[in-house]
């Protein structure tokens, strides 16, 4: 009988001044969603975001055309994503009644083709902010 071989991965944590402009981001969403609150469309609650963020002084860039690999070429698929933190932080805003899984796996997605290690799905369509926050780590 072979024996069996059980490997462990061992992910290397995520480095402190990712987690730190992560705690900034989420910090310039929940100003966003006191103020706003649920109810109202991606693209106003964006724009906030946005505004947020600059005041905060974080780089950042929206609606970031995303390229996929496909064998040896780069394709125009027309993938975006919502917001790119200082080319290390996915963020994908919602504003939804129901989050489901084709969303995480958007964000999944788009962490991959971006080479990002850390992400978040964000849905404003809630009364608290904490529920419609969703951590990814690759």
């Amino acid at each position: 009988m072979e024996e069996e071989i059980v490997r462990k991965t061992v992910f290397a944590p995520v480095p402190r001044d990712l987690e730190e402009l992560a705690s900034r981001t989420i910090e310039c969403a929940f100003r966003v969603h006191r103020t706003l609150g649920p109810g109202l469309i991606e693209s106003v609650y964006e724009a906030c975001f946005c505004h947020e963020l600059s005041r905060d002084k974080i780089p950042f860039e929206h609606q970031v055309d995303l390229p996929v690999e496909y064998g040896d070429v780069l394709l125009d698929a027309g993938l975006r994503l919502d917001l790119w933190v200082d080319k290390k932080l996915v963020i994908e805003l919602k504003a939804v009644e129901t989050v489901h899984p084709v969303h995480e796996a958007q964000l999944l997605t788009y962490m991959k083709l971006a080479g990002s290690r850390l992400g978040f799905l964000m849905n404003f369509n809630v009364a608290k902010l904490k529920d419609g926050i969703t951590r990814r780590v690759l």
